[in-house]
């Protein structure tokens, strides 16, 4: 199971900055990469293990902006397909699914 974290916050003062800054730190910690400049992911072992990580999203969202939570299962996320311009030679690296057997 993969969670993503989209999000739109505002950048327009210095605090708002600072908030977005301290959002996307916490993502980081918390074993997100980045996919897309406001979309992260993280893949999680079980439901309990996302419902988890989106229960820490929740304690340190910023006051102002969108975020919004999607899970999605392993067979959907090796659906997407990347489709890259002329300019770009690479998509993003992928983190590896945890395989516990």
């Amino acid at each position: 199971m993969w969670l993503l974290a989209m999000f739109d916050l505002p950048t327009d003062t210095k605090k708002a900055r600072k908030d977005y800054a301290l959002f996307r730190k916490g993502l980081l910690e918390n074993g997100f990469h980045r996919l897309q400049y406001s979309i992260y992911l993280r893949p999680c072992a079980s439901k309990e293990s996302a419902e988890v990580h989106r229960r820490r999203i929740r304690a340190f969202l910023p006051p102002e902006g969108e975020v919004a939570v999607l899970s999605i299962t392993d067979k959907q996320f090796e659906r997407m397909e990347f489709m890259l311009g002329k300019l770009r030679e690479c998509h993003p690296q992928m983190p590896n699914q945890l395989e516990l057997f």
